[in-house]
């Protein structure tokens, strides 16, 4: 998928000494980041704990509205609640969408008990489009108090997924070079 450049990419640049950690380049400044386990692939495939190589457009956000004040952005904004979860299940007909749990098919509960999914951005990878298999909630999201690599996800401290969502609107792209 081509996308133009424009003020509102965002460009994410891999550390050279280690393949779970990059650097997120905004118009402001540069914002540290931990990728997915198996660093990033051009070709993700569900369950590879690889970050997708790729330009992805910001959706909306997502937010525990118990543990955090709203965010400051132009995106979409919607509080989550105990019940929301996101299906996994490449045969699923809902597959790489958000769902309401108990689900009868495997699907990640985005209301965790760590932190990690208390900020979330929605990227459109596999969303808009879906093939089967080819990798689920692949999100912007906050990191983990250890710094350990996500499972694909982009993972960011609070205060600096805060100061990214500022910067971000409706149309505003995620590079993966």
């Amino acid at each position: 998928m081509k996308v133009k450049t424009s003020m509102q990419n965002f460009i994410l640049y891999p550390r050279p000494q280690s393949q779970t950690e990059g650097r997120l380049v905004t118009a402001r400044r540069a914002y540290n980041c931990q990728l997915g386990r198996a660093g990033r692939r051009p070709f993700k495939r569900e369950g590879d704990g690889a970050t997708p190589i790729g330009s992805w457009r910001t959706l909306y956000v997502l937010y525990r509205g118990d543990r955090l004040a709203r965010p400051h952005t132009r995106l979409p904004i919607k509080m989550i609640n105990t019940q929301d979860g996101w299906c996994d299940e490449p045969l699923d007909r809902n597959y790489n969408r958000p769902v309401q749990l108990p689900y009868t098919n495997s699907a990640e509960n985005l209301w965790r008990d760590d932190h990690a999914y208390d900020l979330i951005v929605v990227l459109d990878y596999n969303l808009s489009r879906r093939s089967l298999n080819k990798g689920s909630a692949i999100f912007m999201h906050l990191a983990h108090d250890d710094q350990r690599p996500t499972a694909g996800c982009l993972a960011f401290e609070q205060h600096d997924l805060r100061q990214i969502l500022q910067q971000m609107e409706p149309g505003s792209v995620v590079n993966i070079p």
